[in-house]
């Protein structure tokens, strides 16, 4: 019997879309001091605009589901791409933060679009059962690649040019990503039970299965944490680091600044998830995904609950950015994996959508109590061991989901 490959034109596609859209989508952190500077806001206007947009994220993410379950997913990839670059390039131009708030609806809904809900649900039914797990890992560790070079090549473009100007670069670079989509065909790998079944039926099922609760209830955890950080910790690095060593092997990098650091730890995050992901994916095919899940969130909350703990240096921040990027994504292709092997492929996008809202959630109240916490209180320190109480409710929040299939079966 042929083995099915596991690097086909669809997951290679898919790749492509997802390490373009998160490059810039991790790079907003980064713009937190010099938009802020610039207009003399305060540091929860730009964090709220960027809540707004992980809201947003969340909210059209089980709307873009649907919408390419029901008029293809290349339509509404194409949808997602222009909305995207549309809100990059209005916000270029924008100088209130309501202004900058409203339009960070658009990227939101534009990351939805081109971000895991549409892509890993095309990447998922184009995958065979034995690859799917592996494969889905390997598409999300395509948005950590993203985040690789995403934040310190916003660094160094804000070294030439203002902030305005990197917003336009960036919305031609969601734009080229597009040319990826005439490889993203993908067949129905659905059972002929489930291509019969309505969505309605399939949701009211999943809905009314506790499970599916706790899956909704164990990702807030993961949006807070992650968003928190992506749009926060470039900041606090660089206001809260202490100093770089001269001489030291970071200086010697081209490291000189803690600004510097702060971009470079996003980046560390997204080349250690790299590893994670595909690792997760890994593990998900041999073992049972929920108790992979709660390892996960262990990890995560010693990880963070340490690093608040000791002082803040440059080889902590290293360590943290090291070992939290292993663990960083590592639950979207247990999670995804999760909701396809328990409610079928055929929905696959629009559940994954409607879970990844909690997620998403968490992101909004992640940026927005950041920012808002750095205003009252002139640090970050509250805000971020509200992080560790959530990650340590979705560690156990997982333990009583039942891991079994409740796809129809044919008559």
């Amino acid at each position: 019997m042929t083995r099915a490959p596991l690097f086909t034109p669809v997951l290679i596609a898919g790749c492509v879309i997802l390490m373009l859209s998160f490059a810039v989508r991790a790079s907003f952190g980064v713009f937190q001091i010099p938009i802020a500077q610039e207009f003399g806001w305060a540091r929860s206007e730009f964090s709220l605009a960027i809540a707004i947009q992980n809201l947003a994220w969340g909210i059209g993410q089980p709307i873009f589901g649907a919408l390419a379950e029901k008029f293809g997913d290349r339509r509404a990839i194409i949808g997602g791409g222009i909305l995207y670059a549309l809100g990059l390039v209005l916000s270029s131009v924008a100088v209130s933060p309501l202004q900058h708030q409203f339009l960070e609806i658009l990227v939101g809904f534009g990351i939805a679009g081109t971000g895991f809900g549409v892509v890993l649900a095309v990447v998922g039914r184009a995958a065979s059962p034995d690859n799917r797990s592996l494969t889905l890992g390997i598409a999300t560790a395509a948005g950590s690649a993203g985040q690789v070079f995403g934040a310190p090549a916003a660094e160094a473009l804000l070294g030439y040019f203002p902030w305005q100007t990197v917003f336009l670069i960036f919305a031609a670079v969601v734009l080229l990503a597009l040319f990826a989509l005439p490889f993203m065909r993908s067949p129905h790998l659905a059972t002929r039970a489930e291509l019969e079944e309505s969505m309605g039926t399939v949701l009211k099922r999943a809905f009314r299965d506790p499970s599916f609760s706790l899956i909704f209830l164990g990702f807030f955890s993961c949006g807070y944490q992650l968003a928190f950080i992506t749009a926060h910790f470039p900041a606090m690095i660089a206001q809260f680091c202490g100093p770089i060593a001269p001489n030291g092997a970071l200086a010697g990098m081209g490291i000189t600044t803690t600004s510097a650091l702060g971009a470079m730890s996003i980046a560390v995050i997204g080349l250690a998830n790299i590893v994670g992901t595909i690792t997760a994916g890994w593990l998900g095919k041999r073992y049972t995904k929920k108790y992979l899940l709660t390892g996960i969130y262990v990890a995560r909350t010693i990880a963070a609950a340490w690093f608040i703990l000791a002082p803040i240096t440059p080889t902590s921040v290293l360590v943290f950015s090291a070992v939290m990027g292993a663990l960083w994504l590592a639950t979207v292709p247990l999670t995804s994996g999760l909701v396809a092997h328990i409610y079928g492929l055929r929905y696959m996008g629009t559940l994954y959508g409607f879970v990844f809202l909690s997620h998403q959630i968490g992101g909004f109240l992640g940026v927005w109590l950041g920012g808002k916490m750095y205003d009252i209180y002139g640090d970050y320190t509250l805000v971020w061991w509200i992080g560790v109480g959530v990650g340590s409710f979705s560690a156990i929040v997982h333990l009583p989901v039942r891991e079994r299939q409740m796809i129809a079966q044919p008559a």
